[in-house]
């Protein structure tokens, strides 16, 4: 802090000391104009001047310049004093104070004119001149954060620093001094201006945070108009243009400070940076005006050349009014052409969203993908809006997924996002990024996706729906998986039972028959023996098998039917029940069954699921839901399909998940799958009175299924 302060004071004294030298100049220059400046010419800095007959005396000429001047350097003082006041305690604020001072005292003519006869203030102000060149060089290479980037435009500087002792030694004339040709100044001119804009637009790109690229709008801008202009004007001064009279040159001086006036306020608001107004209007504005300025100079003078030759009889202020009202006439369409293409080149075509989504009704005629259409449209968006990235996402398996994109980079940019809606519901969203980091969209912009969102929604539709096809072609492909596996298991496990456990003790009744046999003549009691002990492995065996058989279908199913077999459950399920109750002192659970009308003809595999739902909730409910009563409910909808509700009243812990504690039998997985296998569905859920539900809807017939399954996969 302290070292920036002396730096602060080190730079107001500079800036008092050059302030009051420049002002003690403003006479000298003044009275050198009239005396030999004008008429003679004073080297490079005013040349001779031809002075018009009844024009203005060399006395007026002499104060517009001087005037001119002034006027300049006062505006680059402002500049450095307001810089100073607010920003004097940043190390780039004192950069860019010192560059202004010391550019605007010796730009003009006016001290190098002004101090002639006095060699110590001639040397100072060479060595301000000094001064201002490198300042302005360094402030562009280190603007805003006080390093340079890239890396290596510190050597650059080095030259440029080079160049500039040179030049001081040799008494601010170096390129004469050591007779190099003028277009060496010039390209080293042009590559120094080069180099400090590329700088600043390199940290632009790769480098600046969004406010110091707002920053860096207003440097390019300021230093890109004020070189930009400097060559170009300067180029006038040359006599195939110029015709040497001093009011050409007095225009010629001002148009060239007005200029270079660009740079003291755009670094002002660069570098105080407390309200950073948007800039690119005033890019379209100066890129506008530039080249409509040009444009009608040059219809101008074409048509001057033109109609002064066929009308070479004419009479010359004829011809000019003929020449004024065509450029007039001209003046609107080609502002509002001009005006067109720059908004193009900066924005984009959102000014012309019809045209836009006509070329995209071409493209969309093609036998393209409902994928390969959205990233039609993302490529459109970003080539007409000119962005650097342009993503379309849409809900697949409730996680947000991006499907189609255009442009790189996608977690380097500030995304904008835009809904799309089709129908009245919002089926996906279109994420854009700014043209740069900051940079919000304008409502041309924003009308521009509302018209072209608004026809991408029904493609958008269409992808939504694709994605869910394929997801339910994956799930059905995994439940037929899971069938065939269930299957192949469920076959190796009857294969083994028979092979392993069934056919042994057939073949050892066979063998105890065949004994017993042998033994009824010999040892008849010995035989009877045997044909007990056969008795019992008979019947053993015969419980097996009928085990078996339940494990492939409950047989109450086929005794007593789906009703029959569910209330049987129940009476069993009562017992334990009762018995449980009976020890914790607690109300007995009481089953309920509801059978809505008379149940139609069931398919074998509906009773299976319908028996199995209900016979693995209602041990869910004895074990786990400490319930008292268990109501289950079977009903026919419409279209044909079976209504399975099993509701208990238990007081479950609401935070407790809905598989926690339940039994591993069936599960709640494989009551699904055996809903999933015949085209149901079932579903579980806690009830906020306390209770679980488990609920099912499963056809009734095979027609039914498959046209469920069909509309699914729709």
């Amino acid at each position: 802090m302290k070292t920036t302060r002396i730096y602060m004071l080190l730079v107001t004294v500079f800036f008092l000391a050059t302030a009051a030298l420049y002002i003690n100049c403003i006479p000298n220059y003044y009275h050198a104009l009239i005396d030999r400046c004008i008429t003679s010419g004073c080297g490079l800095s005013v040349p001779a001047l031809g002075m018009e007959p009844g024009g203005m005396p060399v006395q007026q000429t002499a104060l517009w310049l001087v005037l001119i001047d002034v006027s300049f350097t006062m505006l680059f003082y402002a500049s450095a004093a307001i810089i100073l006041w607010k920003g004097g305690r940043e190390p780039m604020g004192l950069l860019g104070a010192l560059a202004l001072v010391a550019f605007g005292t010796t730009f003009p003519s006016l001290v190098m004119v002004g101090s002639e006869g006095t060699p110590l203030l001639k040397q100072w102000f060479m060595g301000v001149s000094t001064i201002a060149w490198s300042a302005v060089s360094l402030f562009c290479l280190l603007f805003p954060n006080g390093t340079f980037v890239p890396r290596w435009s510190r050597y650059a500087f080095v030259l440029i620093m080079l160049q500039n002792l040179i030049n001081f030694f040799s008494g601010g004339s170096m390129w004469e001094h050591y007779g190099l040709p003028i277009v060496f100044q010039f390209v080293w001119f042009l590559s120094t201006v080069a180099l400090l804009i590329y700088s600043q637009v390199h940290r632009f790109r790769n480098v600046s945070t969004p406010e110091q690229r707002q920053q860096t709008k207003w440097v390019v801008y300021g230093v890109s108009v004020t070189f930009i202009g400097f060559a170009i004007i300067t180029l006038m001064f040359s006599p195939v243009v110029n015709d040497g009279s001093a009011t050409m040159f007095i225009w010629l001086n001002a148009a060239l400070h007005m200029t270079l006036a660009a740079l003291p306020i755009t670094l002002t608001l660069a570098l105080l940076r407390r309200r950073l107004w948007d800039i690119n209007p005033l890019v379209n504005r100066t890129i506008v005006y530039g080249a409509l300025t040009l444009a009608i100079v040059l219809l101008y003078a074409a048509s001057v050349l033109y109609l002064g030759k066929v009308l070479n009889n004419w009479n010359p202020l004829v011809v000019s009014f003929i020449v004024t009202a065509l450029v007039a006439v001209a003046f609107a369409p080609i502002k509002e052409w001009l005006q067109r293409q720059v908004n193009r080149m900066l924005k984009g075509r959102h000014d012309d969203p019809y045209a836009v989504l006509l070329e995209l009704g071409v493209q969309m005629a093609e036998p393209l993908a409902p994928e390969a259409m959205l990233e039609v449209i993302a490529g459109k968006v970003k080539e007409a809006l000119r962005l650097p990235y342009v993503g379309v996402a849409i809900g697949v398996e409730g996680q947000e997924t991006v499907i189609a994109e255009a442009g790189e980079g996608r977690g380097q940019h500030e995304l904008q996002a835009f809904p799309v809606v089709h129908r009245g519901r919002a089926l996906g969203t279109v994420y854009a990024a700014s043209r740069s980091p900051g940079e919000a969209f304008s409502a041309e912009d924003n009308l521009f996706l509302e018209v072209l969102l608004r026809h991408a929604g029904p493609l958008v539709n269409n992808a939504d729906m694709l994605q869910a096809m394929r997801k339910l072609a994956e799930d059905l492909q995994e439940s037929r998986e899971k069938l065939v596996l269930a299957r192949e298991e469920e076959r190796r496990q009857i294969r083994n039972n028979l092979h392993d456990d069934l056919a042994p003790r057939l073949a050892a009744l066979a063998l105890n028959a065949a004994t017993a046999r042998k033994f009824v003549e010999r040892d008849p009691a010995a035989a009877i023996a045997m044909l007990d002990e056969l008795r019992s492995t008979i019947r053993s065996t015969v419980g097996d098998i009928r085990t078996l058989v339940h494990d492939l279908r409950p047989p109450a199913l086929d005794e007593l039917g789906l009703v029959g077999a569910i209330r049987t459950r129940m009476d069993e399920l009562s017992k334990p029940a009762l018995l449980l109750a009976g020890e914790e002192n607690a109300k007995p659970l009481r089953f309920e069954l509801d059978v809505e009308g008379a149940l139609p003809a069931l398919r074998a595999a509906v009773e299976v699921a319908v028996y199995r739902i209900v016979t693995e909730s209602m041990v869910n409910t004895v074990k786990h839901a400490n319930a008292t009563v268990c109501r289950v409910q079977l009903a026919v909808m419409e279209r044909e399909r079976l209504y399975v509700e099993i509701r208990d009243d238990g007081a479950s812990n609401p935070q407790h998940p809905i598989w926690s504690g339940m039994s591993s039998g069936i599960g709640l997985m494989s009551m699904r799958e055996r809903a999933a296998e015949i085209g149901g569905e079932c579903g579980f859920e806690r009830l906020e009175t306390g209770g679980m539900r488990v609920w099912a809807q499963l056809p009734l017939n095979h027609t039914e299924a498959s046209k469920d399954k069909g509309e699914k996969l729709a």
